[in-house]
């Protein structure tokens, strides 16, 4: 299934960061932290203006970028989670 975001909307799959264990404890993944950054797979075409003009993506498929802890909707594709939250949710580009 593909997926294209709408407006300033951008698709997003979440890097998760590789697993660090110290000692012998264990962390469960519902204790561990959200990532917050991850990968663009899709953006949509851009913001619209009250003047009916687009201002264009900052962001394009392949950009790393780094997001807002809490920023975004979670969905589900094909087993595979994902975001999409708005370009403005976007916090940099890692380079």
């Amino acid at each position: 299934m593909k997926v294209k975001p709408l407006g300033d909307r951008v698709l997003v799959k979440p890097i998760e960061e590789k697993e660090v264990k110290k000692g012998n404890i264990i962390i469960p993944d519902t204790a561990k932290e959200k990532p917050q950054q991850g990968e663009v797979i899709a953006v949509g075409k851009g913001k619209v203006t009250e003047d009916g003009k687009i201002l264009p993506m900052e962001v394009k498929v392949g950009d790393k970028v780094l997001y807002g802890k809490y920023s975004g909707t979670e969905i589900k594709i094909d087993d595979q989670e994902y975001l999409i939250l708005h370009q403005d949710d976007i916090l940099g580009i890692i380079e």
